[in-house]
């Protein structure tokens, strides 16, 4: 017995000695003996105890120093090169490794069951807004899931913007879900709704709404299901019927003739946000607009206009987006997120990704893919060299080196310094478009700290401060832009773990905002108080993407054929009828078709998926090295 005792007494001192030496210098033997140790410490502080003397680089990427304050802001280093020399005995990440094993369980297989159990789930949760909004509130534009009635606009009080910019007494839901019943694979609703649109639905209305709002979401969903309708091809079925001529397409041109005025009177060329439908731009309108509101309509305008063979809409459309990119910064490459109409003044100087300006970007990148621009990829080319350079900031490589996680942050314009702590929900679209344009890498970084803000309050608060580590804007109106980049990161990578985190979102949803007669707005994230209101891009967008996601024989995957979303998320085919014109180029070289020539080195995306980018192995693994993952977990406090 006394050699066991020996020989327990020696094991338990190598222990104690293996994890005081671990705990302080991080040179511990890498035992673990399948225990996971969950340590609660305050990381960036240990950090200090490893870190040594190092030059640093003139520019400063690491954001998380305006969290942990002055001190730790004189001693710890930035981000590390991709590939350089290591010191992972000296890194606190070491001390998030012991976890990595919880997160590969939790993460890894989804099987075959579970998906049709979530797509179902998904199903219904479209079905159950739907039916009530055609219950108890069509043809008014929106649902109050709460009391089971109709909203429309608010004319009692026309300075309602946050109404009345949006519903323009117009049956939007309906309207705004069109497509969304042929990816459920509903034909014959479909055909009811369409049938329904064209009996009831009328422009010709004293309402006044945003320009920008009406497009993406009126506008954008009948060309797509007129589309859909006409297609020969037919990928969802025999959707179009007999007697069908044309009329949502006469729709979407009376409604963008009503939407032109906006574009009339101004001397930049850049719209005004609203018109009155009836009476055009009002007297009293104002002469600001921000730079995602005057500058993604070329999608929508685009298509119509070659669909119609009138360039009026594009021309339009590509002018105030060309007037915008001559007012970009000549030292960062950065736009602003506000701009007089009149003067081509910045009067909000702040450039970021989010409410204001996303998808401005979106629709550069976008426009290309349809219409084959090269101007349009030009111009994102270096937008997006802009703001890699400028607005983002942590480690070099999202899998590989030291330093913070890397996050996209709101900077001045013209010095590219940090405004302000917070980044908002609208952002979360950046990493479905890092897919699109092939850089999936650090698509996969930043769709993990949105996740990992989702796991911590169970939706995505409107702003989040990552100073704070805490909401500043609280409610949540049911977005779709995390599901979005979710459903395009596991379209690109096939990985299993964006199915978990679809889950997650769809179970959350389900458990915080489902009501009486539909699903409410977050009025409040952390005690999941609600508003009275369901928008109609929770069927149009959030509600799509979570089925697709689930839905791995859906047409649109299994077509063969190649489509894009609108952000709105209408389905468009990319489609050779749409890089034809009938009309000279709009804007001849001799105008000036860009400040800088094309580049020698200038790739362009494909239109097709990104999946052979990823390599097979990391296929099979984690997107994202369970280190940076938990990493991520403790920078927005969930430990």
């Amino acid at each position: 017995m006394q050699w066991r005792s020996l020989v327990i007494g020696l094991v338990v001192l190598r222990l104690s000695v293996s994890c005081v030496l671990w705990l302080a210098f991080g040179l511990g033997p890498n035992l673990s003996l399948g225990f996971n140790f969950h340590l609660n410490f305050n990381l960036h502080k240990l950090d200090l105890l490893f870190r040594e003397d190092k030059d640093t680089e003139s520019k400063d990427n690491s954001w998380s120093r305006r969290i942990h304050g002055p001190k730790y802001e004189e001693t710890a280093t930035t981000c590390a090169k991709a590939g350089g020399e290591e010191s992972s005995k000296k890194s606190f990440l070491r001390l998030f490794d012991g976890s990595k094993d919880e997160y590969a369980r939790r993460y890894s297989a989804f099987p075959d069951a579970l998906k049709s159990k979530m797509k179902e789930m998904a199903r219904e949760m479209f079905y159950f807004g739907y039916d009530n909004y055609m219950k108890y509130a069509f043809p008014e534009d929106e649902l109050n899931p709460i009391d089971c009635e109709g909203r429309g606009p608010d004319v009692l009080n026309p300075s309602n913007i946050n109404i009345n910019d949006v519903l323009g007494n117009y049956s939007l839901t309906l309207i705004d879900a069109l497509d969304t019943l042929l990816v459920l694979g509903n034909v014959s609703e479909f055909q009811r709704a369409v049938k329904l649109v064209i009996e009831t639905v009328s422009f010709d209305k004293d309402s006044t709404v945003q320009v920008f709002e009406a497009n993406i979401r009126i506008l954008g969903s009948l060309i797509s299901a007129h589309i859909l309708l006409t297609d020969p091809k037919q990928p969802f079925g025999r959707v179009s019927f007999e007697g069908y001529d044309n009329e949502l397409l006469h729709l979407a041109h009376d409604l963008a003739v009503r939407l032109l005025p906006a574009f009339e009177h101004t001397d930049t060329g850049i719209p005004y946000p609203r018109v009155n439908l009836k009476t055009g731009v009002p007297p009293d309108s104002i002469n600001e607009t921000c730079t995602a509101g005057a500058g993604s309509l070329l999608v929508e305008f685009g298509i119509l206009s070659r669909l119609i063979g009138d360039s009026t809409f594009e021309w339009v459309a590509r002018r105030a987006v060309r007037a915008l990119w001559s007012l970009r910064s000549n030292e960062t490459g950065l736009l602003g997120n506000v701009i007089n109409i009149q003067t081509g003044q910045w009067v909000g100087k702040q450039s970021g990704l989010g409410a204001g300006m996303d998808s401005f970007y979106e629709y550069l990148l976008k426009s290309y893919i349809l219409f084959g621009e090269k101007e349009d990829y030009q111009m994102f080319q270096a937008a997006y060299e802009s703001i890699q350079n400028h607005l983002r900031r942590g480690r070099d490589s999202c899998n590989e080196g030291e330093g913070d996680p890397p996050l996209y942050v709101n900077v001045n314009m013209y010095s590219g310094e940090i405004m302000n702590t917070w980044i908002d929900s609208l952002q979360a679209f950046f990493p479905g478009l890092q897919v699109l344009n092939g850089d999936v890498d650090n698509a996969i970084c930043l769709h993990a700290f949105y996740y990992a803000i989702w796991k911590r309050f169970g939706a995505l608060p409107e702003r989040y401060n990552w100073q704070l580590q805490a909401p500043d804007v609280l409610f949540y109106p049911l977005r779709p832009e995390l599901v979005e980049s979710t459903y395009l990161l596991y379209q690109a990578t096939k990985n299993p773990f964006y199915l978990h985190v679809g889950m997650d979102i769809l179970q959350s949803l389900e458990q915080n905002t489902k009501v009486r007669c539909g699903y409410a707005t977050l009025h409040h994230v952390v005690e999941k108080s609600k508003e009275d209101r369901m928008e109609s891009f929770f069927l149009s967008e959030t509600c799509k993407y979570l089925y697709l996601l689930f839905d791995e024989d859906n047409p649109l995957h299994k077509s063969g054929h190649k489509y894009l979303f609108t952000t709105e998320g209408h389905i468009v085919p990319i489609d050779k009828r749409f890089r034809e014109k009938q009309w000279d180029d709009l804007f001849p070289c001799e105008e000036g078709a860009l400040a800088e020539p094309e580049p020698n080195n200038l790739s362009h995306p494909s239109n097709i998926s990104n999946c052979n980018r990823i390599p097979v192995e990391q296929r099979f693994a984690l997107p994202l090295k369970s280190v940076y993952m938990r990493q991520i977990d403790h920078m927005v406090g969930l430990f």
